[in-house]
């Protein structure tokens, strides 16, 4: 009977018991991150029913930028402290091109971009001067960074995370930990 041989992940199947400081923190800012997704996914539904019902969505619009507005104030950090110093370390050991890295970081790129198009177009007019068409295209690119950031983080937390509990050395977890606590 043959056995069946292990893939290279395997080692990571179960989850930590628990986190180092930086892992931890990045952990806890997952969920007051969701609660502005989950807030801005409402508001971006409720412009898609105004438009539908015959209203122009110009009040739920303006609520829409106000709360991309603090949710960019929020997730730039956060994202900024995996970007900039977990994934780097973990890319000592798996690589950046291909695999969990190369994913994380397009995922980041996609709701970034969909951020940039949203405050792209709010600035080039006023939320009151645009079409029920430029509405419904910006409640879209609210959508997309609520789908992509949604998946992404349940990755970082059963994937990427218990991933870099495991792998990363207790001396590179203090180093992690310093240069996180630098990023405000």
């Amino acid at each position: 009977m043959m056995q069946e041989q292990p893939s290279c992940f395997s080692a990571f199947a179960e989850p930590p018991t628990t986190y180092c400081t930086a892992l931890r923190q990045l952990l806890d800012e997952h969920p007051l991150l969701r609660e502005q997704m989950e807030a801005f996914q409402r508001t971006s539904l409720d412009v898609k029913k105004d438009i539908e019902e015959g209203r122009d969505g110009k009040t739920n619009m303006v609520r829409l930028h106000e709360q991309l507005q603090s949710f960019v104030t929020d997730i730039d950090p956060h994202s900024e402290r995996e970007e900039g110093v977990l994934f780097p370390m973990m890319a000592n050991y798996i690589g950046r091109e291909g695999g969990p890295i190369a994913v994380m970081e397009y995922e980041h790129d996609q709701a970034k971009r969909h951020l940039a198009l949203f405050f792209e177009e709010v600035e080039q007019k006023s939320i009151a001067e645009l079409p029920k068409e430029a509405i419904l295209k910006l409640a879209n690119y609210a959508n997309v960074v609520y789908t992509t950031l949604t998946d992404h983080f349940a990755k970082e937390e059963q994937i990427l995370f218990p991933m870099a509990e495991k792998m990363l050395t207790d001396e590179e977890k203090e180093s992690l930990q310093q240069k996180i606590a630098e990023i405000v």
